[in-house]
């Protein structure tokens, strides 16, 4: 079993390699690979997008890599490969951001990622740090990547963008930050997650593992 890593000079990659090793040795889940080449990510069996920085000049980024998101798109998409984005990895899932100028993402979950905008004027953006995770009820609880994780358990975000999802039901947990912000969407073979899981101690490594061993 291969787990790629996509690279697309998109932030450091090195905490969620180590993450990712970790847990693929405790769960046998076989080699995680960090690679830009788009013959990798057609022989994976599992693909993580992750994203650091502004959403237009990341997928422009990923753009710029002859072939590589074409892997992506047919193997997530044709082939149903397991998929997670991280960060602004999870939001180009989004049909639209809308962060500076608009932007076409993905398209692959509906929906469209604007810019933070809490009721109490008095919390800042970016939303930075810890926060308590909600999941939600049907979808959210019954999803066998969220096995073993409880509404409270916290996780670590950064990031001034939220993905606003068109059916809610794509929403499988959000958290509170002056209004509900998405934290883990998802449909069919596909995840994404606001926060970096490799971050996130014991609720980020429960997650990957379970994104690890997910078979959907």
């Amino acid at each position: 079993m291969l787990t790629v890593l996509v690279d697309y000079d998109s932030g450091n990659l090195h905490s969620a390699e180590k993450a990712f090793q970790r847990m693929a040795l405790e769960t046998n889940a076989g080699e995680v690979l960090v690679s830009s080449r788009p013959e990798d990510v057609a022989r994976a069996d599992r693909i993580v997008l992750p994203g650091d920085g502004a959403f237009p000049a990341c997928r422009r980024a990923l753009g710029s890599y002859g072939g590589l998101f074409e892997a992506i798109e047919d193997s997530v998409t044709t082939r149903a490969r397991p998929f997670l984005g991280i960060c602004v990895g999870m939001q180009m899932m989004a049909t639209w951001g809308r962060e500076y100028h608009d932007t076409k993402g993905f398209d692959w979950v509906p929906g469209e990622v604007t810019k933070i905008t809490p009721a109490d004027p008095g919390l800042k953006v970016p939303h930075m740090g810890w926060n308590d995770l909600v999941i939600d009820a049907g979808q959210g609880s019954a999803h066998p990547v969220l096995a073993g994780l409880k509404t409270g358990d916290h996780a670590y975000f950064v990031h001034s963008y939220h993905f606003r999802v068109q059916n809610p039901a794509h929403r499988l947990a959000h958290v509170d930050y002056a209004g509900e912000i998405t934290a883990i969407i998802g449909r069919d073979n596909m995840l994404g997650m606001q926060f970096h899981p490799e971050k996130s101690q014991a609720t980020g490594l429960r997650l990957i593992g379970n994104f690890l061993g997910w078979k959907p």
